[in-house]
């Protein structure tokens, strides 16, 4: 770990004079040899390094909109080399080419902070081991060796031996207990950021790198920083928890403000613009408008989620328009409704005449079973045979026709013809 940090040496004044100028305010309020002037100093790197990082997380963001916009062609590339995936891993990496994405752009924040994280460790290491670095002196590096965060010194590790622990003022068990609590929030942190945003802000109808990526990152970066935590001294466990809280912030707010399309959160998020919309009738913020405005011109492109949120405002009385405003309409609902009973009216689908051949046979089978197994009686025969004769003696016998006369009565003749 150290001949890492040693790599990223060319930063560590920098890192060290942020840190110096942040600890000359803090240590102006709670005291200059305090836990809370340099663990808020170290606190306050952290924001100000994600800060000048805003940009990259911005640009990360536009690169997962491509990636869900990509989806439809990633799910036809799927479908049609499902059988080779060498070919299916080609023709991906030609879509990625073609529309300039790239589906490892979510590492970029963590990829340019690690210097920092490098050139911090490398600074309190040289704090433990009594060395001056950077902008830090003789006296700066005495206050610093004095400080405790509860009970730990900032440059104490959860390997360290207990003679060096007790060279900084402290007890072997207490640095182990806050370096212990300290690894599991960090690696707690890093597992819930990972898994709200699994859970919520994906669309899982489409198998993308993107996914299988994020899958590799819920599991593996907990457990990495785990092992890890144990070499790190207290000031680097405050560094990245802080960094962890603040990328799981940012995260929420993104999810419940720009979910990702065909995810979790996107329903979410329109059932509220939608509750919005009919208790207000107006859609108020230009943000979502343009919300609303690329809704309308996906057309039959949309997703479920997003046929949802029409239908909604069309039961409700309103028609999204071009420009992501909405109006009331009178036969919006209406249409709504018509075609919801459509769709219930709907006529099942026709049967292949293979089945309806084999379920006529199935049928004529169980008629004939039926009959068999149910042979009449020779008192059933009997009763038949006198209900029939009954019948027969309570009509009327016909008088039997004679050759060339009309069968029934017949009229009486003429007199004058007797």
């Amino acid at each position: 770990m150290d001949t890492i940090a040693s790599l990223f040496s060319f930063i560590t004044w920098p890192v060290s004079w942020v840190i110096v100028q942040f600890h000359k305010v803090y240590g102006f309020v709670f005291g200059p040899d305090t836990g809370w002037a340099w663990g808020l100093s170290i606190v306050s790197l952290v924001i100000l390094i994600r800060i000048c990082l805003i940009p990259l997380f911005v640009k990360q963001i536009k690169s997962t909109r491509n990636m869900q916009v990509l989806q439809p062609k990633m799910k036809a590339i799927q479908e049609r080399y499902k059988s080779d995936k060498q070919r299916q891993s080609e023709e991906m990496m030609k879509l990625y080419k073609e529309t300039g994405t790239n589906p490892l752009s979510s590492c970029l924040p963590i990829l340019a902070q690690s210097p920092f994280f490098f050139a911090l460790y490398h600074v309190l290491s040289s704090i433990a081991d009594g060395k001056k670095i950077g902008v830090i002196n003789d006296q700066l590096l005495e206050s610093a060796r004095q400080a405790h965060i509860f009970g730990a010194p900032l440059a104490a590790k959860f390997t360290d031996s207990a003679d060096k622990i007790a060279g900084l003022d402290a007890s072997a068990t207490s640095v182990k207990i806050v370096t212990a609590i300290m690894i599991v929030m960090m690696s707690a942190s890093q597992f819930f950021t990972q898994r709200q945003l699994m859970t919520k802000n994906v669309d899982l109808t489409v198998k993308t790198p993107f996914m299988q990526q994020q899958k590799m990152m819920l599991y593996i970066f907990p457990v990495m920083f785990m092992v890890m935590g144990i070499n790190f001294p207290v000031g680097v466990l405050v560094y990245w928890l802080t960094t962890n809280v603040w990328t799981m912030g940012q995260q929420m707010y993104v999810i419940n403000q720009n979910p990702t399309p065909g995810s979790k959160a996107q329903d979410a998020y329109l059932q509220r613009l939608l509750k919005s919309v009919v208790s207000s009738g107006e859609v108020k913020a230009r943000r979502k408008r343009n919300v609303v405005k690329v809704i309308v011109a996906k057309g039959p492109d949309r997703n479920d989620v997003e046929r949802k949120f029409i239908t909604g405002l069309a039961k409700a009385g309103f028609a999204a328009e071009p420009d992501g405003t909405v109006s009331r309409s009178a036969t919006a609902a209406a249409d709504a409704e018509g075609s919801a009973a459509a769709a219930k009216r709907q006529q099942p689908k026709r049967q292949t005449k293979a089945k309806r051949q084999s379920a006529t046979a199935q049928q004529s089978t169980a008629a004939k079973a039926a009959e068999g197994s149910s042979p009449k009686t020779s008192l059933e025969k009997k009763d038949e045979a006198q209900d029939a004769k009954s019948t027969t003696a309570g009509k009327p016998a016909r008088s039997q026709a004679k050759s060339g006369q009309r069968k029934g009565p017949q009229r009486p003749k003429h007199p004058s013809k007797k």
